[in-house]
């Protein structure tokens, strides 16, 4: 039979034993809960892929040759070269003096710049040296030139010289900061008119197609040739 003494001990012993026992499942219900306690390294979501920067999307666009066109001649251009080195993708990977050799509407001014037109003018290594922003004038352009003019230049290499450095300024220059009174390589000032997509040269060439990207320089394809 068991005393009262023994009865109170082995009450006591029970309760301290319940108490050891609610306190594991206390703990152990704790850790199911708590996400930082249960999830393994295998189970962790990986962190999702940060949005791209504003600075990253400006840069992309920098990238991108044909961004920054002006000029109602740019799409018809693109369309009938869509791709090649004479295309405006084309055009950007290359020095000045070769990508407007791959532009069919330049074989005239690359002639005039290559020795061709006078042998002894020939700026391709100097166009290709250097950062430049080039007014190239069009076949068509050439085309308004007289024929006795055109013999004069054949002969005079000092005057030829002195019209296709006209066309060029140093530094690259993008539409958007064209306008104004600009130094040429020749020494002598052209100005540049207008805005968008509608921008003359000295009030009488056009420009028909403006912001295109070489290795080196940014051109602007006009329907006339500058006299200095």
């Amino acid at each position: 039979m068991l005393t009262a003494k023994t009865k109170f001990s082995t009450g006591l012993a029970l309760a301290v034993a319940s108490t050891f026992v609610l306190s594991a499942c206390s703990a152990s219900d704790d850790d199911a809960m708590d996400p930082a306690m249960s999830e393994t390294p295998a189970m962790t979501e990986e962190s999702p892929e940060p949005a791209m920067s504003e600075d990253a999307m400006e840069d992309d666009m920098a990238m991108d040759p044909a961004a920054n066109l002006v000029g109602p001649a740019c799409m018809a251009y693109a369309e009938e070269v869509p791709d090649g080195a004479g295309s405006i993708q084309g055009m950007s990977q290359d020095p000045v003096a070769v990508a407007a050799s791959n532009n069919p509407m330049l074989t005239t001014l690359v002639s005039a710049v290559s020795g061709e037109l006078n042998p002894d003018v020939n700026l391709v290594d100097t166009l290709n040296g250097d950062e430049f922003t080039v007014f190239a004038p069009v076949d068509d352009a050439f085309a308004k030139i007289d024929d006795e003019t055109i013999g004069a230049l054949q002969e005079d290499a000092e005057l030829l010289s002195s019209i296709l450095t006209y066309h060029v300024i140093p530094g690259q220059i993008e539409p958007m900061d064209i306008s104004g009174t600009h130094t040429t390589v020749n020494g002598a000032e052209l100005e540049v008119m207008g805005e968008g997509d509608d921008f003359t040269v000295n009030g009488e060439s056009a420009v028909l197609c403006g912001g295109v990207q070489t290795a080196n320089a940014t051109v602007y394809l006009i329907d006339t040739v500058l006299m200095p």
